[in-house]
């Protein structure tokens, strides 16, 4: 996303204000990160054609250290749109099932503000820190 000045837009996550709908904004979001999977797939596919027609391992070759950095940090960036994706799809599965909004420990809805901030947010505030750790009662 790009704010109205062109420059990448700094807080992507955040629902506009005119998308009050959220799940417009998580398809949206959605989209975007599907589209990042894929070009992260194509990098990562770039560094095995690369290595691929070598003979060098990343042992003794000077360079080997720093292309098994970027597979290693290409990877965990990966890994983290598969994870936004699996929280926006539980989203959009909450919205569907009409759940959407509800803190999952005590039921009560989540504020707007949290959720226009964390449109992904299955607690409220109170019970964030508690989910997190995996020590919800």
């Amino acid at each position: 996303m790009t704010s109205a000045t062109g420059a990448p837009d700094p807080t992507p996550h955040l629902i506009p204000a005119q998308h009050l709908d959220p799940a417009q904004h998580l398809r949206e979001q959605r989209a975007a990160l599907q589209s990042r999977l894929g070009a992260l797939a194509e990098d990562m596919g770039s560094f095995f054609e690369a290595s691929r027609d070598s003979n060098a391992d990343d042992e003794h070759d000077p360079e080997g250290q720093t292309i098994a950095f970027e597979r290693a940090q290409l990877a965990a960036v990966t890994d983290q749109v598969r994870r936004h994706l699996q929280e926006i799809d539980a989203a959009l599965e909450r919205i569907a099932d009409d759940t959407y909004g509800r803190c999952e420990v005590c039921r009560l809805p989540i504020p707007r503000e949290r959720l226009e901030v964390r449109p992904t947010a299955r607690t409220c505030v109170q019970h964030a820190d508690a989910a997190a750790s995996g020590n919800v009662t």
